[in-house]
């Protein structure tokens, strides 16, 4: 019973880092058409949108923005940690949820 429970939970974290990642790309889509002059950041409801998706994602950017500028050249104003974070939960966090509810899954 204790089982169903955990996988429960790895289930809803896997869910959890999916809807992280459509968000995250929906950042990165988001500040390309700012810097493009697509949409106006001065507008109300695109400055929510971009706060909100800020906020949830800075903390966790923060960190890469670190390594990146500490260990890559000045690349004019071109942000990858976004890159980092989206191959980070896609090739390394996904997989290891994945195979951990496989694991307890299968019977023994």
């Amino acid at each position: 019973m204790d089982t169903y429970i955990f996988i429960a939970l790895l289930r809803l974290v896997d869910v959890l880092l999916t809807l992280y990642v459509w968000t995250l790309v929906a950042y990165i889509v988001m500040t390309w058409l700012i810097a493009f002059s697509i949409i106006n950041p001065y507008q109300p409801l695109v400055r929510m949108f971009l706060r909100a998706l800020q906020n949830f994602h800075d903390p966790i950017l923060a960190p890469f923005r670190r390594l990146q500028d500490r260990f890559l050249p000045d690349l004019g104003g071109i942000d990858l940690s976004p890159l980092a974070g989206l191959l980070l939960a896609q090739f390394f966090v996904a997989p290891l949820l994945k195979d951990a509810i496989i694991l307890l899954a299968s019977p023994f």
